[in-house]
C-alpha cells in the first residue's frame, strides 16, 4: 500500500508541474512546429525494491512522436531481466508501454508517465503484468537520462513472513541514444 501511495504523490507532483509550466500563452515558435518520429534506444539498470530480486537490467527502443515542441507520445518495447540468486529463477520480460512526455524546463527536463503490460518470456514464468512507469528525464538532440519508477502490479514476490505475494517496482536509470527519423 505505501508503495501505491509513493506512486500517487509522484503522479499529482508531475501533473502538477505540468500544468504550472502551462500557464503562459502559447508562443509562435510551437504554432509552426514541424511534427516528427525519433528513435531512441537505450540501456537500464535498476534496484528492485521487493525480494527475491535484486538487480535489474534491460535494453529498450522507444519511438517518440513530437506533436509539438514541449509534448510527445511514446511507444517503449524491450527486454528487462530482474535478477535471483539460484539457477534459473531469474524473471525475464518484454514490456510494452504507452506514454506522454512533457518537457517542463528550458525544454530538455522532461516528465513521463507510461503505461502498458510485462510479458514473462524466460523460466516458464507465464504471467503477464499490469505495468505503470512514471519518469523525470533531461534530453538533448542526442542524448537522453531518465529516471524512472516501474511498477509491476501482478508479477510475484517474496512477502516478509515468507509468503509469496504479488506487486512489486523497480528504480531505475536509463541511458539512451536518440535521433530524428
Amino acid at each position: 500500500m505505501k508503495i501505491t501511495k509513493n506512486i500517487t504523490t509522484l503522479l499529482v507532483f508531475a501533473i502538477t508541474v505540468f500544468f504550472a509550466n502551462n500557464t503562459n500563452a502559447q508562443d509562435s515558435t510551437t504554432e509552426n512546429y514541424d511534427q516528427s518520429f525519433r528513435l531512441g534506444i537505450g540501456v537500464t539498470g535498476g534496484y528492485v525494491f521487493d525480494e527475491p530480486y535484486g538487480l535489474g537490467l534491460g535494453a529498450d527502443a522507444r519511438l517518440q512522436y513530437d506533436l509539438s515542441k514541449r509534448y510527445s507520445l511514446t511507444l517503449t518495447t524491450g527486454f528487462t531481466n530482474l535478477f535471483v540468486d539460484g539457477k534459473n529463477n531469474d524473471l525475464g520480460f518484454i514490456p510494452a508501454k504507452l506514454g506522454f512526455k512533457a518537457f517542463v524546463w528550458n525544454d530538455q527536463f522532461y516528465v513521463m508517465g507510461e503505461g502498458g503490460a510485462a510479458f514473462a518470456v524466460i523460466n516458464n514464468y507465464d504471467k503477464t503484468s499490469l505495468l505503470l512507469a512514471p519518469s523525470i528525464g533531461y534530453a538533448t538532440k542526442y542524448i537522453d537520462l531518465s529516471v524512472r519508477y516501474e511498477h509491476y502490479s501482478d508479477f510475484a514476490k517474496l512477502n516478509d513472513n515468507g509468503t509469496i505475494g504479488k506487486g512489486f517496482g523497480q528504480l531505475s536509470l536509463r541511458v539512451a541514444y536518440g535521433f530524428e527519423l
